[in-house]
């Protein structure tokens, strides 16, 4: 990529960003459209291809940014000691609404860039996908289950997690005039209730 993108307004940048992270999201690497992502950013295709020249180098500067983004936000978001499992669950969710609110549909990239299977973009992304995906899966690991009710698989509560927080996610997202704040605010929602009927220490 050319340098020279980050000398331009904030604005301009993240508004670029955006409509790519949205495209290729929604789409994939290979069906992703360049006349669509400067469509939806609001600029002409030679000045894309003048910052990032060609639809890999684009996908590529995209997702090492988007996880730089988001580790950033974990660091920020989650306290460097925390093991106890729903607190440690709140902090990542309340750091992925802190990326979003930059960046709505960074997660949805994510997402989708998880399952891509383009031998050009898989060439790009593979050795860093490894790497983010690996950090997730330690910071997740960390959480104590002892805590647990007795009969409660804790595997298959935090797929239950996943599975609801990515639904509330998706459902904002998607939504007109998306805000972070309400993302967060009914997540925790759900957090604090599969809390209460999963973790016996917590009712004590």
């Amino acid at each position: 990529m050319n340098e020279k993108f980050f000398e331009l307004k904030k604005e301009k940048q993240d508004r670029m960003i955006n409509a790519a992270l949205y495209v290729f999201g929604q789409y994939g690497y290979y069906h992703a459209s360049t006349d669509e992502i400067v469509k939806h950013a609001g600029i002409s295709k030679g000045l894309l291809f003048h910052y990032f020249s060609s639809k890999i180098g684009l996908y590529s500067f995209l997702y090492d940014y988007a996880t730089r983004f988001v580790t950033l936000e974990l660091t920020q978001n989650v306290e460097k000691n925390e093991d106890r499992y729903f607190e440690l669950y709140s902090q990542i969710t309340a750091a992925r609404a802190a990326a979003m609110s930059q960046y709505p549909y960074v997660f949805i990239f994510l997402s989708k860039a998880n399952e891509e299977t383009h031998p050009e973009a898989l060439q790009e992304i593979s050795e860093r996908r490894e790497k983010y995906n690996r950090l997730m899966v330690a910071l997740k690991d960390r959480a104590d289950i002892t805590g647990f009710a007795p009969g409660i698989d804790y595997s298959k509560v935090g797929v239950i997690l996943d599975h609801t927080i990515d639904g509330i996610l998706l459902k904002h997202v998607k939504g007109e005039n998306f805000r972070s704040d309400l993302f967060l605010e009914e997540a925790e929602e759900y957090i604090e209730m599969i809390k209460r009927m999963s973790f016996e220490k917590e009712l004590q």
